[in-house]
């Protein structure tokens, strides 16, 4: 689901947020909340941090204790810019009761505070809902705020009509319901040229195989499983029925997703030959070994005997194209390529035509900025003659990509053949 940025600035509305948080936590979204100073006259943190299940700011110099992540996301290992990071990670940015003086400030791109310096740095969409007294909204300033934000791509609701604040007010300035406003943050995270995949059942592969050379230690590299963890996310909610085969993943778990936890290379072969025949959509982001000892040593070796250790190694199956040759007809196969240097793409479009595969996502890992164990991306999915790059951006981002490629493929193969029973 959604990773929803909620700003409450203030207003005697602001308790109508607590319940925003409470309906969309329980429909599986994530909340991180950003108070303004007056907000917090209002409603206070704890409040919101109880619901949330994370905590909350309100000042651009306090220490985010999650580091910017949201619940069910690993936090960086440094401590971020906060109102870079919270807009960074978001899906959308709320702003629920948002007060005159907040949209005065957004329209005139002032950030002077938590909240609206995370606005000024937002690249995902802004969804603002006005609340306050009726002449206060119908005011030529205010309207012309409401105009400008428009005008900059802003989603502006229209405030409800009834009892306001003030004893004997009356008007419109009331801020929308929360199952309303809920409503409209989902509509605008799906959009209708956005691909579903309701019934789709996605099999992901994530994380990095380890193989034993002694009791202790092993051969293995350095895939975090951050890719495969955000296919299966993004998979999730499009709603697709999702199984990741995580090798050796430490991180949190979505609960949408069932998992199968290996450590091997062959523990992931044997997985995903259970999972694969009923899948429709095989994503393959694990960093399989190539090559792994021919003899595991009982116990632990020791230095005792020489100086040097010679380890005879055997290659691993090629997992993929294994599942590949026992494909049937529906399915599609998604593999990943991390490639050094020069010659990325051609050696990512050989693996394609060999293993026959759908697709193949290629990034180059010889960049430190990108790739394994880091929260950024940057990859080319390359489908048929189709060849889409993907600029450097989050990981959950290079995901919807992925999933959106995949729905095209899905589309034409069933132009082509009718739909897969």
């Amino acid at each position: 689901m959604a990773r929803i940025l909620l700003g409450v600035s203030g207003g005697i509305a602001a308790y109508k947020a607590l319940e925003l948080v409470r309906l969309a936590t329980g429909a599986g979204h994530a909340v991180r909340v950003v108070q303004t100073p007056a907000s917090r006259r209002f409603v206070g943190a704890a409040s919101f941090a109880a619901l949330s299940g994370a905590p909350v700011l309100h000042d651009e110099f306090e220490r985010d204790p999650a580091r910017g992540a949201f619940p069910g996301q690993a936090a960086p290992d440094h401590d971020p810019l906060s109102h870079l990071e919270l807009v960074r990670n978001a899906d959308i940015l709320v702003v629920a009761p948002a007060s005159a003086n907040t949209i005065a400030k957004l329209a005139g791109g002032l950030a002077d505070n938590l909240l609206t310096s995370a606005a000024l740095a937002a690249t995902c969409p802004l969804l603002v809902a006005p609340a306050m007294n009726d002449r206060m909204w119908r005011h030529p300033a205010t309207q012309a705020n409401v105009s400008t934000l428009r005008s900059r791509g802003a989603t502006l609701l229209e405030p409800g009509a009834g009892r306001l604040a003030s004893e004997g007010e009356w008007g419109a300035g009331r801020l929308p319901e929360p199952a309303a406003l809920l409503e409209a943050i989902e509509a605008l995270l799906a959009p209708a040229d956005r691909p579903h995949l309701v019934g789709v059942r996605v099999l992901v592969t994530a994380g990095g195989t380890r193989e034993p050379l002694d009791a202790v230690r092993y051969l293995g590299n350095r895939s975090s499983g951050r890719m495969g963890f955000a296919l299966a996310a993004e998979a999730a909610s499009l709603g697709a029925d999702v199984t990741v085969v995580a090798a050796n993943v430490t991180l949190p778990r979505d609960p949408r997703v069932r998992y199968v936890d290996v450590e091997t290379a062959r523990e992931l072969q044997d997985a995903c030959a259970r999972a694969f025949a009923d899948c429709d959509v095989l994503l393959m982001a694990a960093a399989v070994v190539d090559f792994r000892p021919a003899e595991r040593y009982a116990g632990k070796l020791t230095k005792a005997g020489g100086d040097e250790l010679h380890v005879a190694l055997e290659r691993t199956p090629d997992i993929l194209a294994g599942l590949a040759s026992a494909r049937h007809p529906g399915q599609t196969i998604v593999g990943f390529a991390a490639e050094h240097g020069d010659g990325a793409l051609a050696r990512a479009r050989e693996k394609l035509a060999r293993k026959r595969l759908d697709a193949i996502v290629v990034n180059d890992i010889s960049r430190a900025d990108i790739g394994f164990d880091a929260q950024d991306n940057e990859v080319t999915i390359i489908a048929g003659g189709d060849e889409t790059h993907v600029a450097l951006t989050s990981k959950a981002a290079v995901a919807r990509a992925v999933l959106d490629a995949v729905a095209r493929l899905r589309a034409q193969s069933n132009a082509a053949t009718g739909p897969a029973a």
